[in-house]
């Protein structure tokens, strides 16, 4: 008999304890004055983004000169490999380019191997809030024989630390 009064006692101790706990866990869930949802605040802007945009008109035969921009968006001093960007001669595919039925267009260019990891003067270094700016002809390095809308998307991030998050779509015109 006294082993389950003992039994008993510590039971309804722990049952006491386990729902004041409960109680108070409740309480700062109500008091919870969190505004955005923690991935939101926590999100970290990408240091290093870049944008294509064309520059004149798209017609066949003639060069289509797309400018590639590179923004350091960091608080310091930001690097970025030109391996695999318009920043070096053309000697990789960087870009996916498709016509607007997503049939891709085949890139005519050289593709270079490379040792790893890249060597200190393959990178270029962006000011606080610095960028720069290249210009290049997309027909250098891809098959332009169609007239229509082609999506040209930048596939090289991993490698230059560029991040471009938009496509860019042209009408190429007769």
């Amino acid at each position: 008999m006294k082993k389950l009064t003992t039994v008993l006692g510590l039971c309804a101790v722990l049952f006491a304890a386990c729902s004041s706990s409960d109680k108070k866990e409740e309480t700062a869930a109500k008091s919870d004055t969190t505004l955005l949802p923690e991935a939101k605040a926590n999100k970290e802007v990408d240091p290093v983004t870049g944008k294509m945009t064309l520059v004149g008109n798209a017609k066949l035969g003639q060069p289509i000169n797309i400018k590639f921009s590179v923004y350091n968006n960091a608080d310091t001093v930001a690097k970025f490999c030109k391996w695999h960007t318009p920043f070096e001669r053309l000697m990789s595919k960087y870009l996916d380019v498709s016509l607007e039925d997503y049939t891709p267009v085949d890139y005519k260019g050289p593709m270079a191997k490379r040792v790893m990891p890249p060597p200190a003067d393959s990178y270029t270094s962006l000011k606080k809030g610095d960028s720069t700016s290249v210009d290049f002809n997309l027909n250098d390095a891809y098959n332009i024989s169609k007239p229509g809308t082609y999506t040209i998307k930048y596939n090289s991030a991993t490698i230059s630390g560029i991040v471009v998050k938009d496509s860019l779509k042209i009408n190429v015109a007769n």
